[in-house]
């Protein structure tokens, strides 16, 4: 009987071990992949998002405050039911510079 104690104690003892070592292995593998993303955020995403404000920055430069031409669609600004908010003609989010009414643009005196 007590050699089966014994036995079963060396297994438990030996099981710990191989588990400790197996935590410790797999700490060691999240720091080193803490530091690959890290890395990662510094050398790819943060010059990503440099690029993508340059460009918009550069667009808005670019851009004019004109409208484009209106042309009436038969298949565009259907209204079939009005709007339950305002005149009933304008979405909830209007925009009177870039989205025009069904028989064109709203005519704004600045």
């Amino acid at each position: 009987m007590a050699a089966i104690g014994r036995a079963s104690q060396n297994l438990l003892k030996s099981a710990a071990l191989t588990q400790s070592r197996q935590l410790s292995a797999a700490a060691a593998h999240g720091e080193q992949a803490a530091k690959t993303w890290k890395i990662l955020s510094f050398v790819v995403a943060l010059p990503g998002v440099a690029v993508c404000m340059l460009n918009t920055y550069l667009r808005v430069q670019q851009h004019s405050d004109e409208q484009p031409e209106f042309v009436p669609y038969t298949h565009l600004r259907i209204r079939s039911k009005r709007f339950p908010w305002g005149d009933g003609n304008k979405s909830l989010f209007h925009n009177s510079h870039v989205n025009p009414l069904p028989d064109g643009y709203e005519h704004h005196d600045h």
